[in-house]
């Protein structure tokens, strides 16, 4: 996935503090807005969003019918299209969830937010790179910054769960082939996709797998996302949310995941983009977070346990080995 930190579900850096004045800033201050934007920029690349994920979820849907056969599916372009938008929609409604989380939480401490931007990509699996908004205002303390951070992730989550076994329920259980002619690449597997498809299939036999709807690809590419951004690393909501809870020792967890990072890349090669994204953010921004006026002020009670749910949700969402070509690949 060719993503950038503000490409995936996320939220910019807030600049610190410009000066000791801003100790003073009440937590929920009013939104003032200096920089409209335009509406027609967001409503044309939403438009063009669905587009492209539609597209590909007339892809995932084609293969999804034929499994492992090399039969061509004997279905009209606007039937394809149509069973695409069970993608497309899917995918849309995670990723905007997602978003709307940040925004909102934006919206309740005053912060002047961008509504969320779409980023269209028909040329991948997934239709595209994601979604962002933009903050445009400093955020005055870490109970702020946990909030808008953990909100996405949280808010993702918790469409991606019913979709996920919406999705199963339309999956099957298909036989792999000893041989096959065409390109296949399987997917890792979240401790959260087996458990669904444990519930839905029970045991899978070896030499059978799970043949995916597009919905129950929506789903795990929703796993993948929420568990990118969950990576405690400097702008990501991971980082927010580790600066929140750590404060200036998240600096050693940042430079610690990087070089987790780095060591994935040699277990799977679709980490290698990831892992250059995330060294030219840190080399762009720096490894240390930027300050909040209240930096040495401990979170409560209430939010070190939902940091400790949002770290469930990264183990349970995360796979080492996200994309991989499959052994039958090339074979006769």
């Amino acid at each position: 996935m060719g993503l950038s930190p503000t490409d995936l579900p996320g939220i910019e850096p807030a600049s610190p503090p410009p000066s000791p004045e801003v100790w003073q800033w009440p937590e929920r201050s009013p939104m003032q807005s200096a920089r409209p934007e335009p509406i027609w920029r967001y409503v044309v690349l939403f438009v063009l969003t669905i587009a492209s994920t539609t597209q590909a979820g007339a892809l995932h849907y084609a293969s999804f019918i034929v499994g492992f056969s090399n039969r061509v599916p004997d279905l009209p372009l606007t039937s394809f299209l149509l069973h695409g938008l069970w993608y497309s929609v899917s995918i849309l409604a995670i990723l905007g969830c997602h978003e709307l989380g940040h925004y909102y939480a934006c919206r309740y401490y005053g912060v002047d937010a961008s509504r969320p931007y779409f980023l269209p990509m028909p040329l991948l699996l997934t239709g595209t790179l994601g979604a962002f908004i933009r903050i445009r205002s400093p955020i005055s303390s870490k109970r702020a910054l946990f909030d808008i951070g953990v909100a996405g992730p949280i808010a993702g989550f918790l469409v991606t769960v019913p979709l996920l076994f919406v999705g199963m329920q339309m999956s099957t259980v298909i036989r792999v082939p000893e041989q096959f002619a065409g390109q296949v690449f399987e997917l890792g597997e979240p401790l959260l996709f087996k458990a669904a498809s444990w519930l839905t299939f029970g045991p899978v036999q070896d030499g059978y797998t799970v043949n995916m709807h597009p919905v129950a690809f929506a789903a795990w590419f929703g796993m993948l996302a929420t568990a990118l951004n969950l990576f405690p690393i400097g702008q990501l909501d991971g980082g927010h949310i580790a600066y929140a809870v750590l404060g200036r020792r998240s600096t050693m967890v940042t430079l610690f995941t990087v070089l987790c990072l780095i060591g994935l890349s040699f277990v799977s090669t679709s980490w290698i983009v990831w892992t250059v994204l995330t060294v030219a953010m840190l080399l762009t921004f720096g490894p240390r977070h930027p300050r909040t006026p209240d930096e040495d002020r401990p979170l409560d009670t209430t939010r070190i346990l939902v940091a400790g749910f949002a770290l469930v949700i990264f183990i349970v969402c995360f796979t080492p080995a996200p994309i991989e070509p499959s052994a039958l690949m090339g074979r006769p």
